[in-house]
C-alpha cells in the first residue's frame, strides 16, 4: 500500500512561495508540525524567507486550501510591531505587495 502524498492532518497547513530569481518559485519545503500560522509568521519576522510571494494555507481533514497570504501580512505587522523589530527587505517586500493587493481590490468597489 503506498503512503497519501498529503500527510495526515486536521488542522491548517501553510506553506510559503517563494522567488528564487532565475532558479524560479517554488514552496518551501516545511516540516509539516512547523506548518502552522504563527511559525510562518515567526519566521517571516526573522527573515527565514528571502523573497516570499504568497502563503497557501490547506486543510486536508476539511478539503480547503486557500491564499491567507494577505492575513499573514497584517499577522507579520502586529507581531513585529509588538516586539519592536525590523522586517527585512525581503519580508517588508511582501507586506508591501499584500497591501497593494488589499488596496486594489477595495478600488474595484
Amino acid at each position: 500500500m503506498s503512503s497519501s502524498l498529503v500527510p495526515s492532518s486536521d488542522h491548517e497547513l501553510h506553506f510559503v512561495l517563494c522567488d528564487f530569481g532565475n532558479y524560479g518559485r517554488t514552496y518551501i519545503e516545511t516540516d509539516p508540525n512547523e506548518a502552522d500560522r504563527d511559525t510562518i509568521v515567526r519566521n517571516m519576522i526573522d527573515g527565514q524567507y528571502d523573497r516570499p510571494l504568497r502563503v497557501i494555507a490547506l486543510n486536508p481533514a476539511e478539503g480547503w486550501s486557500r491564499d491567507v497570504s494577505e492575513e499573514i501580512a497584517k499577522a507579520v505587522l502586529v507581531a513585529a510591531e509588538s516586539d519592536d523589530r525590523v522586517l527585512t527587505a525581503g519580508t517588508s517586500a511582501f507586506v508591501q505587495a499584500q497591501r497593494l493587493r488589499t488596496l486594489t481590490r477595495l478600488a474595484e468597489f
